[in-house]
């Protein structure tokens, strides 16, 4: 599955895009220096988020939407088209 994927459907299951996630996560008080752990707990206690979900907004949360370029423009299922992920709903995505 491909990051955005994983984002996409992360959506699907509760309703909220990355974006949303971002916001919740600093009225939290979580930011680019929160350690994984304390983000996934809150996402698995909350939202029913298992570890990969979860991790992949740990990355937007506390790196944003970029992403390092090792599966961009591959082919397969872990492919993704671009460096840089979508944050604002997988029905609005340009490259979807």
């Amino acid at each position: 599955m491909s990051f955005q994927a994983y984002l996409d459907n992360i959506e699907t299951k509760t309703g909220l895009t990355p974006r949303q996630f971002i916001e919740l996560a600093k009225e939290k008080g979580f930011d680019e220096t929160t350690k994984a752990t304390p983000i996934v707990a809150w996402l698995k206690e909350d939202y029913q988020l298992g570890q990969g979900h979860a991790m992949a907004l740990v990355h937007v949360i506390t790196k944003g939407p970029k992403i390092g370029d090792k599966h961009v423009g591959k082919p397969g299922a872990h492919g993704d088209k671009s460096d840089t992920l979508w944050l604002d709903g997988k029905d609005s995505n340009p490259d979807a």
